[in-house]
């Protein structure tokens, strides 16, 4: 018969400071605030609404072509032809020219800092031939990366009934930047670029505003109203905010520093285990050895309310008996965890180790320990 072990395991926080219960309200269509480490939300409203993203757009424009050059199929510093339909683009552009040469990386600058559409034309084009083909690509991308309420039709942003996204969808697109293409990221902190001999300043006005700032992308049309996700880092922790339908490009600056400071004042993020670190041994029969060590096969942390973090406890589950042979990384139990009764994650429990099956004697005396067991 198996039998279900239960094991208590106490985890201690890392802030002494007493708890809060606070509330914030943003001046918004949507918003959302979220832990670049744990991916925990700590505020939003409307958060899966369908909105227009703008030039939001361009954070999957880059996410596209940063994977094109990772793989290979476009390089840095190659010359990029200018097609007319790039050139004569509307909106705001980074003023490229068909008859002057333009490199991936001028236009991924032109892109990022000066919110070029004409820029995001001509990678499209370098990418994938045409704007059509490279939108079916940043559907696929954004399908990968779990953006289940997000379609776009074009490169840059301009308003289409079918280019549509949610103030979720782009946090997990925003993440996945700086997480996938971190050699990438500094052109979001860039506060101007100069090319064609014009200079054009980031609309971020957060990254002169707050020095924790580093990025990433404004967003406006008539009708999307004005859009800023931020992304910030203070004492180690990271936390990215997306505002949606801000009323004006100075208001969309206030409400996001204002999210940004309710979620570091509020909330501390705690590293309770490291990734392989040893969390328990567990008896292993029938095995070259009679002991298992067990542990995470990621680092576990957790965004909590300040002083939260003495009430998270984890009991650990696994069933005996465990009987060899194990695989390394192979799931041995579960670890869930809770504050105030409730569960808030839950995470596998895996074998450290390989062990192999022990030989017919060592197998013959578990066997009959076992009928005694």
């Amino acid at each position: 018969m198996k039998h279900l072990f239960v094991l208590l395991l106490v985890c201690l926080a890392v802030s002494s400071v007493p708890a809060q219960s606070q509330d914030i309200s943003i001046a918004a269509k949507a918003y959302l605030l979220s832990d670049f480490q744990t991916g925990q939300v700590l505020a939003g409203q409307n958060a899966d609404e369908r909105i227009e993203p703008a030039s939001l757009t361009k954070l999957m424009t880059a996410y596209v072509v940063f994977s094109a050059i990772k793989q290979k199929q476009i390089a840095l510093d190659q010359p990029v032809p200018v097609s007319e339909s790039a050139w004569r683009m509307i909106g705001s552009r980074m003023f490229i020219e068909p008859s002057k040469q333009v490199t991936v990386e001028e236009l991924i600058r032109g892109m990022i800092v000066q919110s070029g559409n004409d820029a995001c034309i001509a990678l499209a084009e370098a990418v994938a031939g045409s704007e059509a083909s490279f939108a079916n690509l940043m559907n696929k991308e954004a399908g990968r990366l779990g953006m289940k309420n997000t379609h776009f039709t074009n490169s840059t942003g301009l308003p289409d009934p079918e280019h549509y996204t949610t103030a979720h969808d782009l946090t997990l697109l925003a993440t996945a930047i700086i997480r996938d293409f971190p050699e990438f990221y500094p052109h979001y902190s860039q506060k101007e670029y100069t090319y064609n001999n014009i200079t054009q300043p980031n609309r971020n006005r957060l990254l002169w505003i707050d020095p924790h700032v580093d990025g990433m992308k404004t967003g406006w049309t008539k009708t999307a109203g004005y859009c800023l996700i931020t992304s910030a880092i203070r004492d180690k922790r990271r936390l990215i905010s997306v505002v949606i339908g801000a009323k004006s490009a100075n208001a969309r600056s206030i409400e996001s520093q204002r999210l940004l400071n309710y979620g570091f004042q509020f909330y501390d993020t705690l590293h309770l285990y490291k990734k392989n670190d040893s969390l328990t041994t567990i008896h292993l029969w029938k095995g070259t050895q009679n002991e298992l060590k067990a542990g995470f096969d990621r680092d576990v942390y957790f965004t909590l309310p300040k002083g939260q973090g003495d009430k998270l406890k984890a009991t650990m589950e696994y069933k005996q008996p465990l009987i060899a042979p194990v695989q390394l990384g192979q799931e041995v139990g579960t670890v869930k965890f809770t504050l105030d009764d409730k569960t808030v994650e839950t995470y596998p429990l895996v074998a450290l180790e390989k062990v192999d099956t022990a030989n017919f004697i060592g197998r013959a005396w578990d066997s009959v320990k076992l009928l005694f067991n």
